[in-house]
């Protein structure tokens, strides 16, 4: 496996509606991500989208599998 960084869309037809998801989750967390670079922000900050963005997706597929069963 590469170690090369790896920032692609799985589906690239979702790549719009990542970046606005990625953009509401910085808004509700309070970091001020900008489009382009945001080179500026600390590890903690962007950190915390990723870890945001992965909390609510999460919390979509339990309330998706819930409904389910």
């Amino acid at each position: 496996m590469s170690n090369s960084k790896n920032n692609t869309v799985n589906v690239p037809e979702a790549k719009g509606a990542m970046n606005r998801f990625k953009m509401e989750v910085a808004s509700e967390l309070g970091v001020n991500l900008k489009e382009g670079y945001n080179g500026d922000l600390t590890s903690r900050e962007a950190g915390s989208i990723g870890g945001g963005m992965v909390k609510k997706m999460i919390e979509a597929q339990e309330r998706q599998m819930a409904g389910q069963q």
